[in-house]
């Protein structure tokens, strides 16, 4: 349910109007944005949720964070290339070379 506030002369020739949400009877209102009226135009600018873009942030960094935690947990894909796994694969090609 959409509460319209009472019209407020900014003094610059412009009226603006608050507008808000009541989500449940009886509880607080949540801005939705405001109506800026001039002669010549109205422009809508809403308003920014504030508890909604830290939810996000925060659910955003939660979820990197556990990605992060997975990929060091779980071992990569590929073989791990430790010098001596190196060393060996070095004197594998050599061997291989001087077979042809």
């Amino acid at each position: 349910m959409l509460i319209f506030g009472e019209p407020y002369d900014a003094g610059n020739g412009a009226v603006v109007i608050t507008v808000a949400r009541r989500t449940w009877p009886g509880r607080s209102e949540h801005p939705v944005g405001i109506y800026t009226v001039r002669s010549d135009s109205t422009t809508w600018t809403p308003a920014a949720d504030s508890d909604r873009i830290a939810l996000v942030g925060v659910c955003t960094g939660f979820v990197a964070a556990l990605i992060g935690t997975l990929a060091v947990l779980r071992r990569p894909p590929w073989p791990e290339m430790t010098e001596r796994t190196m060393v060996a694969l070095a004197h594998a090609r050599i061997a291989e070379s001087r077979h042809r």
